[in-house]
């Protein structure tokens, strides 16, 4: 297996790698401050900008009013003005837009506008937003068999209830944009993004212009986790407006509070689910109906909820399958994508199903599991058949690699000798599709040129955002035409370079973008052959490039890749080219709710081993080990530090990090003083990862699989090892299965009587 350091590696340690906020400003450079709802939900009576607008400095304050195009930032359903007309749907929603020479200016003209809201009820949980009928769209529904006239014939039919709550981005880069006006009414936007296209189209359509004269460009994210996915296109829009009505540069950093306050998060869910059984433990039926808290517009929760039907069974083969998601409307920031989409969600439910089952049944919870691992040719509730399982692969080569019995057996002596600390572990497999579930956005571009000194340039629609992509695709470019890494750079993500990119998300971008430079490249070397061989009066086939200069016949010659180069300046052979990548063979139909929507999956198995201190409830993740699925990895150094950052923002997410509004929606955890995400202290003491030994896949690039999202769902067996020391402790404790599991309820779990 290959590996390369990734290619910011050197600049991000020295502090030289930019970001938007690094960019030098140019002399008349103004700076932007959103004016927000102080309510969840109002009409607005009256907003008195007399005093701000008075201040000296500044230049001029922007609502509604003042939007040329149309005042909508709405993608898949067209709900979320760009700034508050006559009413405000949740505490954060952007009202205004104040221009001023210097940040101190703006913020003190914020402080001095004066707004008068008739307050409307608020609704915080999707429960409520239920009961009042208070939704996004329709519902949707996957279903297989005959979940319905199942439960009759099942031994064991078992109903509850489960809650995951939200999750904070934290992207140590907060959201921002630079805004400069070019010639001709182009404004080009710097914007920390995931979705340049979005931006670009977006910001288009409030301004009331073509797409062309909005060029947008992304250096690098301070990481993104799916927050700058949807999230990042307003605030790149609010400088837009500014510019085209200003006509000079603007720029606006949201400060972390802000962001905090006015950007959505993780969909929390309210669950509902029923399991039947088999006396030999087969799950026979299976039913479960996912109330998403989508907040106050949709943002992306349709498609959120799409991905959780399509996991809600995760590595499980069940014949008799009925989900149902309600995206729910309240009156909470939007929420939005986040790190497995969805996904998460629906796994965490029937993991708790499960878990249910087995302590009513009176076994372990591994026992249910292992019966019902995906095989060969098995259907998922949407139609794919599974081809190419990994899943028991991975199991039992868990098992055995990591000595589960022997492990178990300690822990067993371990509860047995200590009072007051408890051990537990817990099982956790994982299978995730990798693909954009919506069809037509499974496609990109790369535009490749070679210079005549022989280096190479590439552009795609990939976004850098901490998870190395740049790097892999330097490495595609490199391996395809034989020559050093020194010898290529990865250009910005641009969409005058690269037009009518899908999101860097859905962990898709490495091979889409992956796959367009390949072919990019391809074509390229296909020319440079003919070059070659002429040169050295062979035939093509036996002409290859290596290590910078050309072979025949696998053997070195003196020809260097600069002078093949040369050459073909001199022919005028095209040194530049355009690819374009569309996945093959998925499909689906939302019509029939069935298809073949994914390329493939990402199958694994992780093993946690916790401790648990019975006085204070408090816990230590002892071990997570893991058997993932890479396929055939590109760079395993990149790959496996993508499983062990996934692996902590999932236990984060089980565990500790718990988002809280009061009831008048106003956000409580609103500072990293009230919302804890993991430290060194709370990562696990030993994670160890092993390879999977397999072929790979033909639609995955290079055969290596893609790793962003489906490590993170590893970090849910964290819960139920925690609840097994817990129920270790305290026989009788009620088995709970609402998440966050923080050291709070442990310490109430614990002593329940």
């Amino acid at each position: 297996m290959k590996t390369m350091k990734n290619i910011d590696s050197f600049t991000h340690v020295r502090g030289e790698s930019l970001f938007v906020d690094d960019l030098q400003l140019r002399q008349d450079a103004l700076i932007g401050l959103c004016f927000d709802s102080p309510k969840a939900h109002g009409k607005i009576t009256s907003v008195d900008y007399s005093k701000a607008e008075a201040l000296d400095g500044v230049v001029k304050i922007f609502t509604y009013k003042d939007v040329l195009g149309e005042n909508q930032i709405g993608g898949i359903i067209p709900d979320e003005p760009l700034w508050a007309e006559d009413e405000v749907h949740f505490w954060g929603q952007p009202i205004a837009f104040i221009i001023a020479k210097t940040e101190a200016i703006a913020k003190k003209a914020r402080a001095l506008i004066t707004i008068e809201i008739e307050e409307l009820p608020v609704i915080t949980t999707a429960k409520e937003a239920k009961e009042k009928k208070s939704f996004i769209n329709a519902p949707r529904s996957f279903k297989l068999g005959d979940s319905k006239n199942t439960f009759a014939n099942c031994e064991y039919v078992f109903e509850g209830e489960t809650f995951s709550n939200g999750q904070e981005h934290l992207y140590l880069e907060t959201q921002g944009c630079y805004a400069v006006p070019l010639e001709n009414g182009t404004i080009k936007l710097t914007s920390s993004t995931q979705g340049p296209t979005q931006v670009q189209k977006t910001a288009a359509k409030v301004l009331g212009i073509p797409m062309h004269k909005i060029e947008v460009d992304v250096i690098r994210l301070g990481g993104g986790f799916g927050g700058k996915e949807d999230q990042a296109t307003p605030w790149a829009v609010m400088t837009a407006v500014a510019v085209q009505h200003l006509n000079k540069p603007v720029k606006y950093m949201l400060n972390r509070h802000d962001d905090l306050r006015m950007t959505g998060k993780r969909h929390p869910y309210s669950s509902f689910y029923k399991i039947g059984l088999t006396k030999d433990l087969k799950i026979s039926a299976f039913e479960v109906e996912f109330l998403q808290n989508s907040g106050a517009a949709a943002d992306l929760s349709p498609a959120i909820a799409e991905r959780t039907l399509f996991h809600a069974t995760n590595s499980y083969f069940i014949p008799n399958v009925t989900t149902t998601v309600f995206s729910c409307k309240t009156n909470l920031p939007p929420n939005t994508a986040f790190r497995g989409f969805g996904g998460p969600q629906g796994m965490f439910v029937i993991e708790s199903a499960i878990a249910d089952a087995a302590n009513k049944i009176g076994i372990n919870k591994k026992q249910i599991q292992e019966a019902n691992l995906l095989s060969e040719n098995d259907t998922f509730s949407y139609g794919q058949i599974a081809t190419k399982v990994e899943a028991k692969n991975t199991w039992f080569t868990a098992k055995d690699t990591f000595n589960l019995e022997k492990t178990e057996q300690e822990i067993a002596n371990f509860n047995a000798e200590n009072k007051h600390y408890k051990k537990g572990i817990s099982l956790m497999p994982i299978t995730f599709g990798i693909s954009f579930t919506n069809t037509q956005m499974n496609h990109a571009r790369a535009l490749v040129h070679i210079y005549q000194d022989g280096s190479v340039g590439v552009s795609t629609g990939a976004v850098e955002m901490g998870q190395s992509v740049n790097t892999k695709m330097l490495q595609v470019a490199q391996t395809v035409l034989g020559i050093s890494t020194s010898k290529v750079k990865l250009e910005t993500t641009n969409t005058t370079r690269v037009a009518n990119t899908s999101p860097s998300a859905a962990s898709s971008t490495a091979d889409l973008n992956g796959k367009a430079v390949e072919m990019a490249c391809t074509s390229l070397l296909e020319r440079l052959t003919k070059v070659a061989a002429n040169i050295l009066s062979s035939e093509e086939k036996n002409i290859s490039f290596k290590e910078d200069f050309v072979f025949v016949a696998d053997k070195k010659s003196t020809l260097t890749w600069e002078a093949v180069i040369m050459q073909a300046m001199a022919e005028r052979v095209a040194l530049s080219e355009n690819a374009h990548y569309a996945t093959p063979k998925i499909h689906f139909d939302k019509s029939i709710e069935k298809g073949h929507p994914f390329a493939y999956h990402v199958y694994g198995t992780a093993i946690t081993t916790v401790t648990v201190d019975c006085l204070r409830g408090t816990y230590e993740i002892d071990a997570v080990k893991i058997i993932h699925d890479f396929g055939k990895s590109m760079n395993l150094g990149i790959d496996i530090g993508q499983i062990e950052g996934a692996l902590a923002q999932g236990i984060g997410w089980m565990t500790m990090e718990e988002i809280a509004y009061n009831t008048n929606g106003k956000l409580l955890s609103n500072a990293l003083s009230t919302y804890k995400v993991p430290d060194i202290f709370s990562a696990p003491k030993t994670i160890e990862t092993i390879p999977l030994e397999t072929e790979g896949h033909d639609l995955a690039i290079q055969k290596s699989k893609a790793v962003g999202e489906p490590p993170l769902m590893y970090g849910i067996g964290a819960y139920f090892a925690i609840q097994e020391a817990v129920k270790a402790f305290n026989p009788n404790y009620t088995l709970k299965f609402h998440a966050p599991f923080t050291p709070e309820k442990v310490l109430m779990g614990l002593y329940e009587e």
